[in-house]
């Protein structure tokens, strides 16, 4: 496993390109977080903006960059042929899967990582001058809030489960453009379905299986009791949705002849 998950890393870093997306990463989630929470403003109290979801709006847009990554990570093997020589070096296939994974989860989990806590801060220092004080009903954002602590490690989760998703689609459809087009389907799809559908129990089922609707929920630090699902509920969806990709992604694997 050891050997497997170095050869993993070797590759993943060795590829230029992936080194840019990493960035792209980290730097759409800061920034976009920190323009949303630049602009955003709360003139009175009770304006109903939760300023830490507002400053994890980047989390959104770094999730494209996430899946893109997790995707090439198979896909440009299978592209390349060198999965042939992946399984020849490591005949045992689920090494394969779980040298994989573990690259992929920590380094998504250090890239997100930085994103989210890099958003926090920039948040944390912009948002008083936005009208986010005292006197409006917000305290001074702190990781020593449960809430916030809470929504900041659960993007981090968030963004490395997304990865894991993308990872297994990969492995099953064997093509990039593929799998990018599927994942990025998943992640949108369900909240454009939303708001075509107008029946309320369907909306709130909807929203309870989407990955992103579901999962972005670990943010929400203001009227929780009203959310379609609970915080870390809905980012049980999307370890569902990652561990049923690479469940199936893993047995095809085995099964198929690379």
């Amino acid at each position: 496993m050891r050997y497997a998950a170095r050869s993993e890393w070797t590759k993943l870093r060795t590829d230029p390109g992936n080194g840019w997306l990493l960035l792209g990463v980290v730097a759409l989630t800061l920034v976009v977080g920190a323009a949303v929470a630049m602009t955003a403003r709360c003139d009175a109290m009770g304006c109903g903006e939760d300023a830490t979801k507002l400053s994890l709006t980047g989390v959104m847009v770094g999730q494209v960059v996430v899946a893109i990554v997790a995707v090439l990570m198979a896909g440009n093997e299978y592209s390349t042929g060198m999965m042939h020589t992946t399984v020849a070096a490591v005949p045992r296939r689920l090494t394969v899967l779980f040298s994989k994974v573990a690259v992929l989860s920590a380094v998504m989990l250090m890239a997100g990582a930085i994103g989210v806590f890099g958003s926090l801060l920039v948040g944390g220092l912009v948002q008083p001058g936005r009208g986010f004080t005292e006197e409006h009903g917000y305290e001074a954002m702190s990781l020593a809030d449960s809430e916030t602590l809470r929504a900041a490690v659960g993007s981090v989760l968030y963004l490395a489960l997304i990865g894991l998703l993308g990872l297994g689609i990969a492995l099953i459809v064997r093509s990039s453009a593929t799998a990018i087009g599927i994942v990025l389907g998943l992640l949108f799809f369900f909240p454009i379905l939303t708001q075509v559908i107008t029946n309320p129990d369907w909306q709130r089922l909807l929203q309870q299986i989407a990955p992103m609707t579901a999962g972005l929920s670990v943010q929400t630090t203001i009227g929780v009791d009203q959310l379609p699902i609970g915080p870390w509920e809905g980012l049980g969806v999307v370890a569902l949705w990652a561990a049923g990709a690479l469940a199936v992604g893993g047995a095809m694997l085995r099964s198929r002849d690379v």
